[in-house]
């Protein structure tokens, strides 16, 4: 197969999937932003906004734009960072965290269910096409 048709029928194999992943609603739910941020802060601990929009590789005012709405609704707060003065570091709350939990349970599940309706040999290639995707974000 070609890499030019691979790329177009990745591209739309993975919007598919996004799109019917979007359409399982969790109550309160999250942005793709707000979603992408919570994760970060919930794996890598309390992050300045400016390191928040470059791994989110987003314009500082968008990142703030979205930190200043999370924040009014409780999933994260802004604090000095105890080692720089001039600094903010923001942190997931306890909010936050619930919310992002009960985000990944049932869009896990709703993924796992689908899943469950492949063969053995499709779920192993799965396995394999998961991290080779991951893989190939790293890339982009």
């Amino acid at each position: 197969m070609e890499i030019d048709s691979t790329a177009a029928a990745l591209q739309i194999a993975v919007g598919r999937l996004v799109r019917r992943l979007r359409q399982t609603h969790v109550p309160g739910d999250l942005t793709l932003s707000e979603a992408s941020v919570l994760s970060r802060l919930d794996r890598g601990g309390p992050t300045s906004p400016g390191e928040l929009a470059t791994d989110e590789r987003v314009k500082p005012q968008a990142m703030g734009a979205t930190l200043q709405t999370m924040e009014q609704r409780g999933l994260v707060s802004r604090a000095p960072d105890p080692h720089d003065g001039r600094r903010v570091l923001m942190t997931i709350t306890g909010e936050g965290r619930r919310l992002l939990t009960d985000r990944r349970t049932l869009k896990t599940q709703a993924l796992a269910e689908a899943i469950g309706h492949l063969s053995a040999d499709e779920q192993r290639a799965l396995v394999e096409a998961a991290r080779l995707l991951d893989k190939l974000a790293e890339e982009l």
